[in-house]
């Protein structure tokens, strides 16, 4: 056994309080992406594919550096290189080279991946909205996000959202 392997001993089980809400963010989390999954692929897309294209379409000339990509897809690079070539047979892609570093390269959203994303984004936020937003108070929302901004940031440099604001 590895020395930094916790023992029975050394672990702070959960509360009941904890791991009711433990149990209750697992669940509902779950359910909800699992109905903006199924949302998603009655219009051919996966969460995944969503989430490139958000980002691209949101990028300075619908392009951002594979690097970049993987970061805020918070895919590997390795997944997120398979990921492109299934958009790319899909032509909602395209990979470019980068003129000043012959390693990188870039993804580049196509006119028919903007097409579809742009119809597209009107279910999804009304799936967004139907099933999470309308089920939160304004309250809540707030304490959500300061929340998971500081899970988020727990994962280390790079792992806010895009265009997040930050704490002063």
């Amino acid at each position: 056994m590895a020395s930094d392997t916790p023992t029975k001993s050394d672990v702070a089980w959960l509360s009941d309080d904890e791991q009711q809400a433990w149990r209750h963010f697992m669940i509902g989390s779950r359910r909800l992406m699992d109905s903006l999954e199924r949302d998603l692929k009655s219009h051919g897309l996966s969460h995944d594919d969503y989430g490139v294209l958000v980002g691209l379409s949101e990028a300075p000339d619908g392009r951002l550096r594979m690097a970049g990509l993987a970061e805020l897809s918070v895919e590997s690079r390795s997944r997120l290189s398979h990921h492109i070539g299934r958009m790319e047979a899909k032509g909602l892609v395209r990979r470019e080279s980068c003129p000043n570093d012959r390693r990188g390269s870039f993804a580049v959203l196509t006119a028919e991946g903007r097409t579809v994303m742009e119809e597209t984004a009107p279910h999804h936020v009304a799936g967004v909205r139907a099933n999470f937003l309308d089920q939160v108070k304004p309250e809540e929302l707030a304490v959500i996000s300061t929340v998971f901004a500081r899970i988020n940031a727990a994962f280390g440099p790079g792992s806010g959202c895009p265009g997040e604001l930050q704490d002063p």
